[in-house]
Order: C-alpha cells, then structure tokens, then sequence
C-alpha cells in the first residue's frame, strides 16, 4: 500500500479568513483540497439526533465527520450506508472514519466490519483489536486495504501508552497503525507531540482533544487552554508525513447537550494553528 503524504504547504495552507474556521470541502480518500482537512467525530455532538449533527458539523465550519455506531451502526443496511452517504455528500462533507470498533478473535464478525467500511467507502477504521485478533486483521486490512487505526483510551487501558500501541503493531502489515487520542495521552502523562513523532507511518488518525491536567480524572478544555500544545501537534503531523487521507477529527466531550460554542472556539484555535504551521 502507497501511502499518500502531504506537503509542508499542501497539508496545512489553511485559508486565513476572518474567524479561521472556513471550511472546503473535501472528497475522502482522493482529496485534493488545498489544505488540511479538518473533521469531527460525531461523538463531540452525541447530543443530537443524526441529521442535526451532520448539519452542525457543516455550520462549525468542518470539512469532514468520523462516524461512531451511535449514529450509523456498523449493521446497517447497504440501503442506510447509501442514505447516509448521500446525507454527508449533499453537506459538502466527506467520512473519514468510523470507530472506535472492536475486533476479536470472531474471524466473521471481525469481517463484517471491513464489509460495512468498504461500502462506506472510509480508508480507516478507528479500533479497539484484543490481541486475538491481529493475525485476522493483518488477512483483512491486505484484502480490503483499509486501515486500522488503534485508538488508546487512557489510564487502565491496554493500549494507554504509546509504547503498547508501538509493540501491538511491530511485525503486522504497514496498514495497521494507529488513532492517537490526544486528550487521552495527556490523560497518561505523555506528550502529544512526542506521540506523534513516535508513530510515525504508522498514525491514520488523530482526535484532537485537550485536557486540563495529566492525570486519569480531569476535565476536558478547549484545545490549547490545557496541555495540547496545538501549534505543535500540527508542525509534528507536517513533519511525519501524516497522511492526506488521515482523519485529524476533534473530539469534545463536555457539555453534550449544548456544546457548540464550545466547540466552535476549539475550531477557530485549530485553523489558526493550521494557518500559522503553513506559514
């Protein structure tokens, strides 16, 4: 598998308008946008039923939405993958992603998910894989060439440091890396940046999200007003030749119900960063 990298201008030359939260459109895996795409994933708007939250993503300026099963199950119907599909397409917007899915050691069930991502037409599954299922996941991700991105979840996780993602990958096909939570690394006592760097070709996804402390029990905070340092998070992407069909998907979990000025602050800050990086 060829993997498709960015150029210090093509990845970041985000358009510097008044709010710094313009958005283009992007069209997935063969985007060609003249910056960075930037999505969500819908867990940020859980709140809402999915139709509203597919026309927030597209009022809070974002160019692309990573799907969880709360708004499209990985059972869908091939009828309710195309209604879906043809939803996002009409917003302007384009699927990233889909997770965060488990795999196990149930070859059929482990299956079943590639079929539903194939037919979504995403590049990258965002996973939680038990060991178990590596051997299966390296047959699947060569037959299908969609990728698994291993998404940490903190203190008392098995995949809480860097260090746990790094050995379950070493050995396994290039197509099986990584979605590093950023908040839930600051939640591990790690340094985002320094995570990046360390998974270098092997980081599909990232969720950009930002906590008030290094500790397991913290309060989640518009990004750079914690211990994301958001400047550097995209100078480090740029420098490891983040892919452009990654997904880069903010993350804000506080204040379900009515967290869009929130997460419309958390907007503005990532496309000045992205702005500033492109120079």
């Amino acid at each position: 598998m060829t993997s498709l990298t960015l150029s210090r201008r093509g990845f970041l030359a985000a358009t510097a308008t008044t709010a710094a939260v313009a958005a283009l459109p992007s069209t997935g895996i063969a985007a060609e946008a003249d910056h960075a795409p930037l999505g969500i994933q819908l867990y940020s708007l859980r709140g809402y039923k999915v139709d509203e939250a597919l026309r927030h993503a597209k009022d809070l300026g974002f160019d692309q939405v990573e799907f969880y099963s709360g708004m499209l199950s990985t059972n869908a119907s091939a009828d309710e993958i195309a209604k879906m599909k043809a939803k996002v397409a009409e917003l302007g917007l384009s699927i990233s992603a889909h997770g965060v899915n488990g795999f196990g050691k149930n070859e059929a069930a482990n299956r079943k998910v590639f079929e539903f991502a194939k037919a979504l037409e995403i590049p990258t599954i965002t996973a939680d894989p038990s060991p178990e299922s590596f051997d299966n996941l390296d047959d699947l991700v060569k037959e299908f060439d969609i990728r698994i991105a291993i998404h940490n979840h903190g203190p008392g996780h098995r995949y809480n440091k860097v260090v746990d993602v790094l050995r379950a990958i070493e050995g396994r096909d290039e197509r099986i890396g990584a979605c590093a939570d950023l908040g839930h690394y600051i939640r591990s006592g790690e340094n985002a940046t320094d995570v990046i760097r360390s998974l270098k070709g092997r980081l599909y996804g990232i969720h950009l999200k930002d906590f008030a402390e290094m500790k397991q029990k913290t309060e989640g905070v518009i990004l750079g007003k914690g211990h994301l340092d958001v400047e550097g998070v995209f100078f480090a992407l740029q420098q490891v030749g983040f892919p452009k069909n990654g997904a880069v998907s903010l993350e804000y979990e506080e204040n379900p119900q009515n967290p869009l000025a929130e997460i419309r602050e958390c907007v503005a800050v990532a496309r000045a960063a992205m702005a500033k990086v492109a120079g």
